[in-house]
């Protein structure tokens, strides 16, 4: 299992500017593959009205922190902007980062966000879903070179857009998050090149097979699609204090914990429980994990996760 990939996502709620910079620059010092930024405007986890930085403008600066690792949005709200603009977006990061961008998309779902702001937030999930097919399909062909003229009866209306300079990629990669089966993994075998997905083993490995049955539909090899996993990992050389730390990082984070305790992507624990509880997920496909760490930015779980358990999965 050499090609495993490791990343991490900086919840950028509940922080200040010099702690989350300080974080970015360590998870490049200590060799992650890829940083990832949520793309919301009111916090996600607890109270929504905390602190919150935005995600594409954390994206650039740390870009200019950051040496190695791969920058993303883990993912972007379709909602929030036309595709033009994200093409536009996700190709200033590519140059700024000297091509390290990723464009991450998926359909948004946070609607008190959406009211708050002003955003339309569609009739229902599937029509943002309809939405995010069809800028997905704009967005790929502007970042290749394309010029762009939508059709009638669409969302999006282009009139010969097109995206200049060119990302420093020749392919950016698009990440699409999510995990629905009739649409989202459908928009995933289109165009995809990583697609993000949590939850337990036996329901990933559905997702697994109704994925390769749209790539069968669409022609096209699902091994081309990079799998990557969410989960938000404490590590310590205890459960128990690894459960400790985690506990007060949720205080921090206002967020109450009965509200996360059914949430099966927190994992704490030891390198070793770590690793036995991520094993399944591999032998799946699941190649790349991205950890989601809380404020205040654990270095000890950032240290250890690539230290020492990436080298137990490594081993099988």
């Amino acid at each position: 299992m050499n090609d495993l990939k490791l990343g991490i996502l900086l919840w950028n709620q509940a922080t200040d500017w010099p702690s989350y910079l300080d974080a970015v620059r360590r998870i490049d010092q200590l060799g992650y593959e890829h940083l990832w930024a949520w793309d919301h405007l009111y916090a996600i986890f607890g109270d929504p009205h905390q602190p919150i930085f935005e995600g594409w403008s954390s994206l650039t600066a740390a870009a200019m922190a950051t040496e190695h690792t791969r920058l993303g949005l883990l993912v972007g709200a379709n909602t929030f902007r036309n595709p033009g603009l994200v093409a536009k977006l996700a190709t200033t990061l590519d140059h700024v980062s000297g091509g390290r961008a990723i464009l991450g998309l998926g359909g948004a779902w946070m609607q008190p966000e959406h009211q708050a702001f002003g955003i339309d937030f569609g009739s229902g999930f599937g029509q943002r879903l309809d939405w995010l097919e069809e800028s997905v399909s704009a967005v790929r062909s502007m970042l290749a070179g394309g010029v762009v003229t939508s059709g009638p009866g669409g969302r999006y209306q282009f009139d010969e857009a097109r995206v200049l300079p060119l990302p420093v990629q020749q392919h950016l990669p698009i990440m699409i998050g999510g995990s629905g089966e009739k649409k989202t993994l459908r928009t995933v075998a289109r165009h995809a090149d990583l697609w993000n997905a949590m939850g337990e083993p036996d329901v990933l490995a559905r997702k697994v097979e109704v994925l390769r049955g749209h790539c069968e539909d669409v022609g096209r090899d699902i091994a081309e699609i990079e799998f990557t996993l969410g989960v938000k990992l404490t590590i310590r050389d205890t459960e128990a204090d690894a459960d400790r730390v985690w506990r007060a990082a949720m205080a921090h984070n206002r967020t109450p914990i009965d509200d996360v305790a059914d949430d099966a992507t927190f994992l704490n624990g030891t390198p070793e429980q770590v690793a036995e509880r991520i094993a399944p997920f591999v032998e799946l496909g699941f190649r790349t994990i991205i950890s989601e760490q809380p404020s205040p930015y654990d270095r000890e779980t950032l240290e250890r996760f690539i230290g020492e358990v990436k080298p137990l999965l490594e081993r099988g």
